[in-house]
């Protein structure tokens, strides 16, 4: 089906065809059948597969990465794919377009795609607004979370803290996206001083929780040494439950496509 479609995806803009795509599941499980013969076709009910970690009973390994449905939309329509997890997100306590577009990417010859999106989403608001109404998953949720372009760094922890505090009832574990290589600054919140507090922050409110849920940080892949062993040292200091790696590289080498290419394409992460 995807080899069929792939010419006439490629044809239209790589954000285009992420909506249409998206608009074309929401009308299949719509139609008579549609959602219990995707769930045929992809869903495995097979106790092999799952995994038990962090206190959470994933169904399977497999599961889709914040970034895909960033405003909790497809929640439904995405689980009759067969992911075990889904990660909505990333989202900022009030609403942002994002960067302007073009802002996506392709690269064929690597099969990779370039993004500089910045956070586009609805708004915490929106997001838990949907949560609400959703009916019961088997698939695990997660909730990615970050802050405003326009909240200077040295007040991001209170953007996290709205966040989480929304959230906290209708996800089942947290990502903290510090790692974004498009959001102004905002990978300096992974230096050792503003990520203890920031983690400390919000572990503090997590622990406070009758049922605290797992935390999880997401870090950048263009990392040195020494940042890694502060992050290492500092995630063990506040009992994270684990790192999510990597996010987008801002790493240009080894690429097939051309020089010229990349630099016409600009800023942005590299997946």
């Amino acid at each position: 089906m995807y080899q069929f479609l792939k010419p006439l995806l490629f044809k239209i803009s790589p954000e285009k065809a992420h909506t249409y795509t998206m608009s074309a599941l929401e009308l299949a499980i719509k139609i008579p059948f549609g959602k219990s013969i995707l769930q045929s076709l992809y869903c495995a009910d097979n106790q092999s597969l799952a995994l038990n970690i962090m206190g959470l009973n994933f169904p399977n390994r497999v599961g889709l990465a914040a970034g895909f449905d960033k405003n909790a939309k497809h929640i439904e329509s995405l689980s009759t794919l067969g992911f075990g997890f889904i990660e909505v997100g990333t989202v900022t306590p009030k609403a942002q377009d994002g960067n302007p577009q073009p802002r996506l990417f392709r690269l064929p010859k690597d099969e990779a795609l370039i993004n500089r999106m910045g956070f586009n989403n609805d708004g915490i608001d929106e997001m838990v607004a949907r949560l609400k109404v959703l009916k019961q998953q088997k698939v695990i949720i997660g909730g990615n979370i970050g802050k405003n372009k326009i909240t200077p760094n040295e007040d991001a922890i209170s953007d996290y803290e709205i966040c989480f505090n929304a959230l906290f009832d209708y996800v089942d574990y947290f990502a903290l996206n510090v790692s974004s290589p498009n959001t102004p600054d905002l990978r300096a919140l992974q230096d050792k001083a503003p990520l203890l507090k920031l983690l400390m922050t919000i572990q503090a409110l997590n622990q406070a929780k009758p049922n605290p849920k797992p935390l999880l940080l997401k870090i950048a892949p263009d990392l040195n040494e020494t940042q890694l062993l502060d992050i290492v040292e500092i995630v063990q200091q506040t009992k994270l439950s684990g790192i999510i790696a990597t996010n987008t590289t801002i790493d240009r080498s080894q690429l097939k496509t051309s020089a010229a290419d990349i630099e016409n394409m600009g800023m942005g992460g590299l997946s």
